[in-house]
């Protein structure tokens, strides 16, 4: 079995490709969903979250705005939440490809957003990312999160730099184009997968 590792900064584009990957036939593992799923009403991670910021779940629900007004306050709880988070997905992940290995699928898709940043590029065989030009990035994410340009600039420098990702991608989906352009570079990624 192969495993693709897919990424990409926020607002490229990378959700929508690895919508075409998963309609293609390929088992995608989103780690954002799986984030979600872990942070949602009564998910596993909720008990670990309760101890950290007692003030952030009550009956089974997480608070975002108090987690999150408690990790401004004090920032040192970001990496503490990141350690609770990160193990859990680590192991849905190893879950993920030790099911689709048994069940011998050619390729897998792992749609990681942080894939440099975490260490799971070393699982993969092969590497792309979604770029698209920085306006076009910004522009996306303010109007997703409707927040200013200049706001999401500054959530955007918080990430890996795109330029960065790109040398160290195998191939780089450009998502900046029209809506067909992606299609074909995904297109001609999937020959290029079920060869």
């Amino acid at each position: 079995m192969r495993v693709l590792g897919l990424t990409g900064g926020m607002g490229m584009g990378k959700t929508t490709v690895a919508a075409f990957l998963s309609r293609a036939g390929f088992p995608v593992f989103d780690a954002d969903a799986t984030v979600r799923a872990l942070q949602a009403d009564h998910g596993k991670a909720l008990p670990f979250i309760a101890q950290l910021v007692p003030e952030s779940v009550s009956d089974g629900h997480l608070d975002r705005g108090a987690l999150r007004r408690a990790v401004v306050q004090q920032p040192v709880l970001l990496r503490q939440l990141e350690k609770i988070i990160h193990p859990m997905v680590w192991a849905e992940r190893t879950q993920f490809l030790r099911r689709h290995r048994q069940q011998g699928a050619r390729w897998v898709v792992l749609d990681i957003p942080l894939l440099f940043e975490a260490g799971a590029w070393r699982l993969c065989d092969y590497i792309v990312v979604v770029s698209a030009p920085a306006r076009i990035q910004a522009g996306r994410v303010a109007l997703r999160r409707s927040i200013t340009k200049a706001e999401a600039r500054r959530l955007i420098a918080r990430q890996m730099p795109d330029r960065q990702k790109r040398r160290r991608a195998d191939r780089v989906i450009r998502t900046g184009g029209t809506v067909r352009q992606t299609i074909q570079q995904v297109q001609s990624l999937i020959r290029m997968m079920k060869q």
